[in-house]
């Protein structure tokens, strides 16, 4: 999308903004920094220096979605506010770039020449195509017709078949093909699955893990999907979308309908970056960038993996030796009598808890439940800001409303990225009488 030719530019009292100033988002990617630090830190057992890699690039996709959507949309807008230490949006795009590039290519050297030699030396071997046996191709190929074939849906562009949709974070392939009565070559989409792991382990039991990513395996078995063209090349993209939209919530009369319509809308809004892997083939991406709306500067070469969350698969491996030891939460004191009457331990006296150092199952949940189940509580009030899919609190609030006392529970609908999974809990807790 093109800016509008005017602009009104917000200007800070001060021409020269003074030096203490930090910027706003050059200061969250040196956080992210310190993130990455603890994936290139030798000290940290191997695959949580994997999942440090993992954490880096989710912290990363969240600040494109989050800010950077808001600096396009600012520019976009017209109306340009500059920062505290001077930045218009559009230097605030340049410098971001700018400070990222390096973190990128650290992040791919990271992976590359440290931890990938290392986890093959412990017997996690993260394989090329190339580097299958043919027993292994023979393997893929049958799982790859069992289990990927029947949930893709590769999608052409043709004078009748416009640009696909490409959701949010999602990982393509972009296929040229050749068809054999057409002149033209033609562009197409197939999404890698989400439904199914992104690594496949092709190792017999007991002899150690041989992982091929899902991408590879559609890669080299295209030809399934189009068995009348010629594929000419194909390109590894992901398209990441502006989560930042502008909402009014002045005059709104539902907060809740409000917000999910924010995020039906958001799997359609903007693009905001394109990331492919090395060596792109310059028509496919020349093509998804007029077709996004993008330019030369939204776009990110990776080294290494687009996506390093989907080597989960890897770090939860049952290899405690190369992982962190889990920490156990200390029980407090007073609390360590779980037949106790908790409510008689908090009239003794004042309880401090540390978390998360100290339990809080056995505390705060204790409490919650304890309350829930005592006939003497006549009411429940409490926020919830961000809760987890299995948290207990939900049950929780529920059995209490069912057992007619007053619940009132307030929840943040707002809560950046969790909001689908808080309105869900609000109608969950309606429901039930909350």
């Amino acid at each position: 999308m093109q800016a509008n030719q005017t602009e009104t530019v917000l200007r800070n009292d001060s021409a020269n903004p003074p030096a203490e100033f930090l910027n706003r988002d050059l200061s969250w990617l040196a956080f992210n920094q310190r993130v990455l630090c603890e994936a290139t830190d030798e000290r940290t057992p191997l695959l949580e220096r994997l999942r440090f890699l993992g954490i880096f690039t989710s912290n990363l996709d969240e600040f494109f979605m989050k800010r950077v959507g808001a600096l396009k949309r600012q520019i976009l807008d017209g109306a340009i506010t500059r920062t505290p230490d001077g930045l218009t949006p559009p230097e605030s795009l340049t410098s971001i770039r700018q400070a990222l590039l390096p973190l990128l290519r650290e992040q791919a050297d990271c992976y590359r020449k440290i931890l990938h030699p290392r986890l093959a030396e412990i017997g996690v071997q993260v394989l090329e195509w190339e580097q299958l046996t043919d027993a292994e191709r023979e393997a893929s190929h049958k799982y790859f017709a069992d289990n990927v074939f029947p949930v893709l849906t590769p999608l052409a562009v043709d004078p009748g078949s416009p640009f696909p949709f490409i959701s949010n974070l999602s990982i393509s392939l972009g296929v040229i093909l050749q068809h054999p009565d057409r002149a033209e070559p033609l562009f197409a989409r197939v999404k890698v699955p989400e439904v199914l792991p992104k690594w496949v382990n092709f190792a017999n039991p007991g002899e150690g893990f041989r992982f091929v990513s899902l991408h590879e395996l559609i890669r080299h078995n295209l030809h399934d999907l189009f068995p009348d063209m010629a594929i000419v090349d194909v390109m590894l993209f992901r398209v990441t979308r502006n989560v930042d939209l502008e909402r009014d919530e002045e005059d709104v009369e539902d907060l809740r309908q409000l917000m999910e319509d924010e995020l039906r809308q958001r799997r359609f809004a903007d693009a905001v970056r394109l990331e492919h892997g090395p060596n792109p083939n310059a028509w496919i991406r020349n093509f998804l960038l007029a077709e996004l709306e993008l330019t030369q500067d939204d776009v990110y070469e990776l080294d290494s993996e687009l996506n390093f969350n989907d080597l989960k698969v890897i770090t939860d491996l049952n290899l405690p030796q190369y992982r962190a030891e889990p920490w156990v939460p200390v029980v407090p004191k007073q609390l360590a009598d779980e037949e106790s009457d908790i409510f008689a331990v908090i009239r003794s006296g004042d309880l401090l808890v540390h978390h998360p150092y100290e339990s809080f199952n056995a505390s705060v949940e204790r409490f919650v439940k304890a309350a829930a189940s005592d006939p003497k509580v006549m009411a429940i009030k409490m926020t919830l800001y961000r809760t987890g899919d299995a948290s207990p609190f939900i049950s929780t609030l529920v059995r209490a409303a069912e057992a007619h006392k007053q619940v009132v529970c307030l929840i943040e609908l707002k809560a950046r990225f969790d909001e689908e999974r808080n309105i869900m809990m609000a109608s969950m807790l309606e429901k039930a009488g909350v």
